[in-house]
Formats: structure tokens, C-alpha cells, sequence
């Protein structure tokens, strides 16, 4: 669990040289991500595996991008 908590520090220590709006959205991002590891985490408790695949990326036009991400999600039948 340390390490997802380590998700809200790190984008804290990252939104230092930015504006206010862009600090709120980072942290909003943090958050989600935090919910998403947790979602992850309980995926595989209940017996399956997942990976984050990258299925396009957003191109905010002024440089700026971000990846946007699918799950593969793999069941172990026995």
C-alpha cells in the first residue's frame, strides 16, 4: 500500500512551478489514480490479472499530451 499512497506525494512534489488550475486538475488526476491502484489491487484479490495498456494518446494541441489507458484483464480458469 505504500506505494499508492506514494502517487499523491509524488504529483504534489511535481505541481510546484504550476498555476493553481493545474495544480487542482494533478491533484484530481492523483486521486483518481489512487482509486484506480485500489481497483486494481481488488481485481486481483478476486482471481484476476490486470495490466494498463496505453491505447492512444491525447494531444491538447499546444504540445501538451497524455496517455489514455485500456485494461487487459486475464481470468485463471482451473
Amino acid at each position: 500500500m505504500a506505494s499508492i499512497s506514494r502517487v499523491r506525494e509524488r504529483a504534489e512534489e511535481q505541481t510546484t512551478s504550476m498555476s493553481e488550475d493545474q495544480q487542482t486538475t494533478i491533484r484530481m488526476l492523483a486521486n483518481d489514480l489512487h482509486r484506480l491502484n485500489q481497483s486494481v489491487m481488488k481485481a486481483v484479490d478476486a482471481g484476476v490479472s490486470v495490466e494498463l495498456v496505453r491505447s492512444a494518446r491525447h494531444h491538447g494541441g499546444d504540445g501538451n499530451w497524455g496517455d489514455l489507458l485500456i485494461p487487459v484483464v486475464v481470468t485463471n480458469r482451473h
